[in-house]
């Protein structure tokens, strides 16, 4: 696994405990568990905390320099054919008229 791999892994899962344990305090609900050991002292203690602390516009510039998949692009989108398409009655695409689909709409 790639270092980068490795970060996002570990922050994403830091990150969503400390969410949880923040939330449960919040709603007096229980939390999970709380840090055993060096690593998750740290993770959760001091990475969580600074995490939250930096502004968004700097998290998100560090975010696009590092390599990983949260740098892919979306896929442009389908060039036709639309889910608001459903909504006007005429505009059944001749493949949708050919295979029986779209035959209520026009």
């Amino acid at each position: 696994m790639s270092f980068s791999r490795w970060l996002r892994s570990n922050s994403e899962h830091y990150l969503m405990i400390a969410a949880q344990q923040r939330v449960a305090r919040e709603h007096d609900a229980r939390a999970p568990r709380g840090p055993r050991g060096l690593r998750d002292f740290f993770w959760l203690r001091v990475f969580a905390p600074t995490y939250r602390l930096v502004p968004w516009p700097l998290r998100h510039k560090i975010m696009l320099a590092m390599p990983g998949s949260h740098r892919q692009q979306w896929a442009p989108p389908p060039s036709r054919g639309s889910a608001a398409r459903s909504l006007f009655p005429s505009t059944a695409t001749q493949q949708e008229k050919e295979s029986g689909n779209g035959t209520d709409r026009g």
